[in-house]
This record gives structure tokens, C-alpha cells and sequence, in this order.
């Protein structure tokens, strides 16, 4: 199921009475979602993913703008005639209910042409326990069950009516670690196998680059990039999808563009063939810095962190905008301070440009 959005805006009164100014939740956005994608929505808290999410639903009615399915105009259309699934952050699922009741509780609401016999919802439970890997659980209660557990419940209830959407609000975060690891791989693999359309909300980047065949990045409520998550890790349009993208954080420095060279301080760090002279965010990536005695970028040392394959080098620089640059290098390549100074290449693909006033990125020829 292809989803439209056709210049959709919600804004919400302000909390604030004495502000008159309403809250912009989603602004102006015009995409589309393709069909049979799991697409990730991307951004800080009170960047509008869940609002956006909550319009596709249904659960929220846009200010401006239409959303469609494929063809289909559903921008009026009451929730639970949208063909939706939607798995709640806190799974929402009845203590009072063993889990084949939770499951079965959607198509026990089924009306009409589309009622079922208790035959075929139980078959219809089956299956989607058996998509979920949870068959022999179906007689627990949710108080018997792990939050991994839980979890499978909350999407095969999602999925137990077939739906043309699956939408997903942060299904993870009150996973441990190492179970949303394992639990992110299960949705990627149910949402291949079923072929549903899935959107999946999420402040976690690696979990939405990770799993997404496409990510959408937001921003005060506003899309900043969309694109597959590479593509958009590796061309940020602008300084906040680079610095939001990435762990560690990309390094940014205060630079200039002098004669087609790069500078930060006193030292030309690279080339910029055909841009002109400006200053600019030099944005470098943690894995962009080559330990060089010859390097043109010098930087205090502060420490090493080894981390098995890899090593970390923790320096500082006066035009550096944070706390401490990370470098993350091969575990084999020898780190010796001269000085206290530790001077690095850079690697061309590796550093992002942006104009210092506009933060948008400034592209250069190679």
C-alpha cells in the first residue's frame, strides 16, 4: 500500500494560553511512502514523527493537506476503516486477557461481511502467532511474559487482521539492549515476509538505519532528508541530518573556504575545487581521520580508547564545536602523541561542508 502525503500540516493550540501562536506539529509535508517498504521516522523528541504517524491512522486530523492510500483519498476516514495496524510504545495489551484473547480481540469486532466464525479467528491467531513466534504462549497472560514477549503480542495483534499498514510508535524503547537488537531483526523479517507496508517511528538512529529501507528525517516538525539510509548518512543535505546521523557523533569544526582550500585555523586540511570563499562547518566524519605524523591537522591528544577492532582517539581542538573530537581508527595503526599533539589526514569522502549561516551543504567538486 502506497501512502500519499499531499501538503499535510497539523498544528496544535498553544499550551500556553497568553501565546496565541499554535504549535506546528507537521509542516507542509509532501512524500510519499512506497509501497511494501518499512520506512523509518527519524528525529529528537517533539520533531511530529508520532503526530505524522497518528494522522496516518487516523487518530489525528490534519490542520491542512490530504493523505492517501495508493488512489484512495483517507484523509476523513475514521480509523478503524483505514486497514491499519498500530503496536503502541507500551504495547497496550489487556492484563485481563491471555494472549490468544489479545490477539483475537480485533476480529471479534468485525461486523457484517467481514465477520468471522471462532473457527477462522482461530486460525487467524495461529497464523500470526506463528509469524511472531509466540504458539506456545497463547494460554499466558501478559503479566507471565517477557517485554520481548509482550512485544510479539502487541504486532501479531497488529497483523492478525491482515493490514494494509503496519504502523509502529516506538515499539522498542522499553527493550533492553541486547532484546531490541533481537527484536528489530524479527520485525525486518516480518515485515519481509508479509510485504506490508510498515512505518516505524523511532528517536534511535541505528535502529531506524539498521532496519529502514528508507528513512525520514524530522526536524521541529519539518522533513529534512528522505532517502535510503546510506545514501542519506554518506550526503547529508544539511548540518543537523549529519550531526543526527551517526555514532559516535560526526566531528564539526569552524573552517573557512580561502583559494579553493579548506582551512581550519591556520591549516588548509583539503581541497574545495569550484566553491567560493566563505566560512563554513567542517564536518568529518569518525571514521575520516588518518593518524599521519605528517597530517595537516593538529589537535591536542587526550587519550586512547581501545574497542577491540578499533580504536578511538579522543583530541581537542580550539575550533572544534563540542567536547572532544573521536577518531575512530584500525586497532593495528600505531598512535604516538609528538608533544602532546596527535595530527591527522583527512579522508575526502569522509568531510561534509556547510555554510556557517544557512548550515546547508556546500558541495564541492572532487
Amino acid at each position: 500500500m502506497k501512502i500519499v502525503f499531499e501538503h499535510l500540516t497539523k498544528r496544535f493550540p498553544n499550551r500556553n494560553r497568553k501565546i496565541k501562536d499554535e504549535v506546528v506539529a507537521v509542516s507542509d509535508f509532501n512524500f510519499t511512502i512506497p509501497d511494501g517498504k518499512l520506512v523509518g521516522l527519524l528525529g529528537p523528541s517533539g520533531c511530529g514523527k508520532s503526530t505524522a504517524l497518528n494522522l496516518i491512522c487516523g487518530l489525528e486530523k490534519p490542520t491542512e493537506g490530504r493523505i492517501y492510500f495508493e488512489d484512495l483519498d483517507v484523509t476523513d476516514l475514521e480509523p478503524e476503516n483505514r486497514g491499519v495496524g498500530l503496536v503502541f510504545q507500551n504495547y497496550a495489551l489487556y492484563p485481563h486477557l491471555t494472549v490468544r484473547q489479545n490477539i483475537r480481540f480485533p476480529l471479534e469486532n468485525l461486523r457484517g461481511d467481514k465477520k468471522l466464525s471462532k473457527e477462522e479467528m482461530e486460525e487467524k491467531v495461529q497464523a500470526a502467532a506463528r509469524l511472531v513466534q509466540i504458539e506456545a504462549l497463547l494460554d499466558r497472560k501478559p503479566n507471565e511474559m517477557s517485554g520481548g514477549q509482550q512485544q510479539r503480542v502487541a504486532i501479531a495483534r497488529a497483523l492478525v487482521k491482515v493490514p494494509k499498514v503496519l504502523l509502529l510508535d516506538e515499539p522498542l524503547s522499553n527493550l533492553d539492549a541486547r532484546l531490541r537488537l533481537k527484536t528489530r531483526e524479527e520485525i525486518k523479517h516480518i515485515q519481509v515476509k508479509t510485504g506490508i507496508t510498515t512505518v516505524f517511528v523511532t528517536h534511535d538512529q541505528e535502529e531506524a538505519m539498521s532496519i529502514s529501507d528508507i528513512i525520514v528525517v524530522m526536524k521541529d516538525g519539518v522533513l529534512q532528508q528522505m532517502g535510503k539510509p546510506q545514501e542519506v548518512y554518506d550526503e547529508p543535505e544539511n548540518l543537523f541530518v549529519a550531526m543526527f546521523l551517526g555514532t559516535p557523533q560526526i566531528n564539526v569544526f569552524e573552517g573557512a573556504i580561502k583559494g579553493e582550500k579548506v582551512y581550519i585555523g591556520d591549516e588548509a586540511v583539503m581541497d574545495a575545487k569550484g566553491a567560493g570563499d566563505r566560512d563554513v562547518f567542517v564536518a568529518v566524519r569518525p571514521e575520516g581521520f588518518i593518524v599521519d605524523p605528517d597530517g595537516p591537522l593538529s589537535c591536542t591528544f587526550i587519550n586512547r580508547e581501545v574497542m577491540g577492532r578499533d580504536t578511538s582517539v579522543i583530541a581537542s581542538h580550539k575550533l572544534f564545536e563540542g567536547e572532544n573530537i573521536r577518531a575512530i581508527i584500525p586497532s593495528e595503526e600505531d598512535v604516538t602523541p609528538v608533544d602532546g599533539i596527535v595530527r591527522f589526514s583527512l579522508k575526502p569522502f569522509k568531510v561534509k561542508l556547510f555554510d556557517r549561516i544557512s548550515e546547508e551543504r556546500i558541495r564541492i567538486k572532487s
